[in-house]
């Protein structure tokens, strides 16, 4: 009798601790379950709750630069992350001065929110971050001296010519240094410096973002330069902005109100108060990107 009694006894305790075993493994599948929910989507909430989006350039103009007049956020990028961070509910943009080679590094480090410079959608910059669909298209200029010999890019053949670190432009004088088609290359870390270079002598052309040269052309009026015409872009690339990995809700979201703004017309009047026309402009079918995370 005793026999069975303990049985039972025995046979309860170990259902007792059973079940508490299942209770425990639920509760700690729940806890990681909401710890991952919790953690989802944390970027933006974080960045609506504080109601300040942190943008990284290099402060280049006509892109996202600080306008020294009015000390206001400005360029083409300022005005199209500005009206973006609005339909999201954001209500300030701020600009963080960083070295351009160095912004997809200090994204990573998270010490901003985004990259909105002018950044070309590359392979190799798409294994460094995710980047969103495309805001525009554009590609290089030639600048060379107003009474400067040159008048085609065949003529670079014996000159020295000037590209900025860290841009894409830079590995097209590369290019055409190994090629030969131009004799030597000299690097400058901004675009003020490379222009300043070409204007004082030091090198005979530089090779830069198209955009960005006119607009400093037209408004520094104390540059001896011009624009290499004609001349057929090789670099024509889009233009978007760069978010961390782990930040997709973020990218969905800037994705989804730069499509409403092409859908409504207000990317396009961004673009043509800084005289871009319609060839600058990249349609939802062919604005999409594809990351590779």
């Amino acid at each position: 009798m005793m026999n069975k009694v303990y049985k039972r006894f025995a046979g309860l305790v170990v259902l007792v601790f059973a079940l508490a075993a299942l209770l425990v493994g639920c509760g700690s599948s729940s806890t990681t379950t909401e710890k991952k929910d919790a953690g989802a989507g944390s970027t933006l909430s974080a960045i609506k709750e504080k109601g300040v989006l942190v943008v990284g350039s290099s402060n280049d103009a006509p892109f996202a630069y600080m306008d020294a007049s009015s000390n206001k956020f400005s360029g083409v990028d300022a005005d199209i992350i500005r009206e973006v961070a609005k339909r999201l509910g954001i209500a300030k943009v701020e600009m963080k001065q960083i070295p351009f080679e160095n912004l997809l590094i200090e994204l990573n480090n998270k010490t901003i929110d985004m990259v909105t410079d002018g950044m070309y959608i590359k392979q190799e910059r798409l294994e460094k971050a995710l980047f969103t669909d495309v805001w525009y298209k554009e590609g290089e200029a030639v600048v060379v001296k107003k009474d400067s010999s040159i008048k085609s890019k065949e003529d670079l053949k014996d000159k020295v010519l000037g590209g900025q670190k860290g841009t894409a432009f830079l590995e097209i004088a590369q290019k055409w240094l190994n090629e030969g088609k131009i004799k030597d290359l000299k690097i400058f870390g901004s675009q003020a410096e490379l222009m300043m270079a070409v204007n004082t002598g030091k090198i005979d052309a530089c090779v830069t973002d198209g955009i960005v040269a006119g607009y400093t052309l037209k408004q520094d009026s104390s540059l001896d330069l011009r624009i290499l015409s004609p001349y057929e872009a090789e670099a024509a690339g889009k233009i978007g902005a760069a978010i961390r990995f782990e930040d997709k809700e973020l990218n969905d979201a800037v994705n989804k109100a730069i499509n409403d703004m092409k859908k409504d017309g207000t990317l396009m009047k961004i673009l043509e108060q800084y005289g871009l026309n319609q060839d600058y402009f990249v349609s939802l079918e062919d604005g999409k990107t594809k990351n590779v995370k």
